[in-house]
């Protein structure tokens, strides 16, 4: 394992990881309860902070309310 810090993550490199659009991660961001930090004007992800996320439930399940 590696001492190297983990890279910050665009909001595009999000989407095409979790293989969603931009909007939808937009509308998580939203809702609150998307992990991400606004830096400036740009949205920054942790990869580790977005998959804990996807697997503690926490994530929308693509229903519509």
């Amino acid at each position: 394992m590696s001492n190297e810090p983990e890279p910050w993550c665009s909001l595009e490199d999000i989407a095409r990881h979790l293989g969603v659009s931009r909007d939808t991660i937009h509308r998580w961001l939203q809702h609150k309860s998307m992990p991400g930090h606004k830096i400036g004007r740009l949205w920054k992800f942790k990869a580790s902070e977005i998959d804990d996320w996807v697997r503690s439930r926490n994530a929308p399940t693509g229903k519509r309310k």
